[in-house]
């Protein structure tokens, strides 16, 4: 059974609609421009108007200072909107951008961001450690970063905090020519933490490191290539590149081996009539060779009685 509507003097009632964005479902607010007004978006009846050159004209109605904007071809820029009333000046508001976006970008070339580099030791560390780990300290000190130094504490020595403490002021001791001491040491936990500045900020340290490479580039002249490199480019200019020494060496000994030595013939000079017999001999003497005659055998030894018996009998016994 449907329950019948309340009788009497009803009226309907308008709740807000529940969408996102308030009462009506649209979103509220919008993207807040952060550039400057310009021209006719300057809504204010006067202004506080400066000429291109900087120069003060004085305050002005808004329209005469878009009538002078107009005459000489230029933007009407509210550069100071809070001002009572507003300053605006006369420029190229298109020029006036692009040196802004250079600026920005030249000072964002130069910024470096400092960044925060971390050190562990042990309250016993060895000589040895701790001079290495006071080399990576003072290397991210000259690059301008700064340097957290941390103390690891274990078991009972959490109860001998000193031992850290007098570790980190040695440290701080040592470095003191490259740092500074920016947080003063502190127990964290298990921890104690002491943080050391540098100097000298980090863009100077790129810039002095930059110029220093650039003139011992200069100074050494062109940098060595290597091997490989050297090898790429000699290929790709059509050249062979250079053998090692070992290498020459084996291929000249193969090369002698496999091309035998050229004789040269001796000269033969004529004999002179004049000459005694010596220039016979010497004649005779340069000639090439001529064949030696065969040496003959030599004669078997004579042999012994009882050989001498053994070899009768056996050619008898041939015979």
């Amino acid at each position: 059974m449907a329950a019948s509507p309340r009788r009497g003097n009803h009226q309907p009632v308008h709740r807000p609609c529940q969408r996102r964005g308030g009462l009506t479902g649209k979103s509220q607010g919008g993207h807040i421009s952060v550039e400057p007004r310009i021209n006719e978006r300057i809504r204010v009846p006067e202004v506080r108007l400066v000429g291109p050159a900087g120069e003060q004209v004085g305050i002005v109605s808004i329209n005469d200072a878009l009538r002078l904007a107009q005459e000489a071809d230029l933007d009407l820029v509210e550069v100071a909107p809070t001002a009572r009333p507003p300053v605006c000046k006369l420029m190229d508001y298109g020029k006036f951008k692009y040196e802004s976006a250079l600026k920005a970008r030249e000072s964002r070339k130069n910024q470096a961001q400092t960044i925060i580099k971390e050190i562990k030791l042990r309250p016993k560390i060895d000589p040895h450690d701790y001079g290495t780990k006071k080399s990576h300290v003072e290397r991210f000190l000259r690059q301008g970063d700064k340097v957290k130094v941390t103390i690891m504490f274990r078991g009972r020595e959490q109860s001998r905090p000193e031992l850290g403490f007098r570790l980190l002021q040695r440290l701080a001791g040592d470095v003191e020519e490259l740092g500074f001491v920016e947080s003063q040491p502190r127990q964290d936990g298990r921890n104690m933490i002491m943080v050391i500045g540098p100097h000298r900020r980090k863009s100077d340290a790129r810039s002095e490191a930059r110029a220093e490479r650039a003139s011992r580039d200069a100074q050494h002249g062109e940098r060595p290539l290597s091997r490989s490199r050297a090898a790429v480019r000699d290929a790709d200019a059509g050249e062979q590149p250079e053998a090692q020494p070992a290498e020459v060496q084996r291929a000249e000994v193969q090369r002698a081996e496999v091309q035998p030595a050229e004789v040269q013939p001796a000269e033969v000079q004529p004999a002179e009539a004049s000459e005694p017999v010596q220039g016979a001999v010497t004649t005779a003497a340069s000639a090439p060779e001529a064949e030696a005659p065969p040496r003959p055998k030599p004669a078997p030894a004579a042999r012994s009685g009882p050989a001498r018996v053994a070899a009768a009998s056996k050619a008898s016994a041939r015979s």
